[in-house]
C-alpha cells in the first residue's frame, strides 16, 4: 500500500484497516495495523477509542464506492429490470479480479458474529441498504412480491459473493443467469 505523506494519520489508519481487514480478516492486530499505516500506537487511540472503531470507520468509508461500484446512477436511463440486473453484472464484473475476496460487508458480519460490534452494525446498515434498494427497484418493475424478491436477490448476491470469497466458486454468467429466472417468476419489467 502506497502512503503519502500529505495523508493524513486518520486516512493512513482507515486505508491500513480497509486493506487489512479486507485481505486478512477482522482478527488483525493493533501492532500489524499501526506498522502497516505507518502511525504509533499512541496516534490511533488518540483518534479512535479501539481497533473495532477503526474496523468500524473503515467500512463506514468504503460504503459509497462500494454502492457507486455496484448501483447504475439515478440520472442513467434503465428499466427496473435493467437496474437490478446492473448490480449482478458488477458483481460479477468485481468477482473475475483476482484480487477480488467477495463482500467486506458479508465478511465482517460473518467474522465477527456479535451484532452489537460497531462494524457489524456498519455491515448490517450496509447490507439492509442494498435490500431496501433492490426492493424498492423490484416494486417500481411490478414485482408481485417485492418483498419477497429482494430477500432472494440478497441470497444470490450474498451467496455467490460468499462462494467467490472463499475460492470455490467462479460466476461466469451464473449470478445474472439465476436473476434474471427471478426476475421472471416475479414478472418484473
Amino acid at each position: 500500500m502506497a502512503t503519502s505523506d500529505k495523508a493524513s494519520t486518520r486516512d493512513r489508519l482507515l486505508d491500513a484497516a480497509g486493506e487489512l481487514f479486507y485481505r486478512d480478516g477482522v482478527s488483525i492486530g493493533v501492532e500489524a495495523l499501526c506498522r502497516t499505516a505507518g502511525v504509533s500506537k499512541r496516534s490511533m487511540y488518540q483518534l479512535f477509542a479501539s481497533k473495532d472503531e477503526v474496523l468500524a470507520a473503515s467500512l463506514e468509508r468504503r460504503l459509497p464506492a462500494y454502492e457507486a461500484d455496484l448501483i447504475l446512477p439515478e440520472q442513467e436511463s434503465g428499466t427496473p429490470r435493467e437496474r437490478v440486473l446492473h448490480v449482478f453484472e458488477q458483481l460479477e464484473k468485481s468477482a473475475a479480479e483476482p484480487a477480488y475476496l467477495g463482500c467486506p460487508y458479508l465478511a465482517a458480519l460473518v467474522e465477527l458474529k456479535d451484532p452489537d460490534h460497531p462494524a457489524s452494525v456498519v455491515a448490517r446498515g450496509a447490507k439492509d441498504r442494498m435490500k431496501a434498494y433492490l426492493r424498492t427497484v423490484a416494486e417500481q418493475g411490478g414485482a408481485r412480491d417485492p418483498d419477497l424478491l429482494s430477500r432472494q436477490l440478497m441470497l444470490v448476491f450474498d451467496g455467490a459473493n460468499a462462494r467467490v470469497g472463499a475460492g470455490v466458486e467462479t460466476l461466469d454468467g451464473l449470478a445474472r443467469e439465476t436473476v434474471t429466472l427471478l426476475l421472471d417468476t416475479h414478472g418484473v419489467n
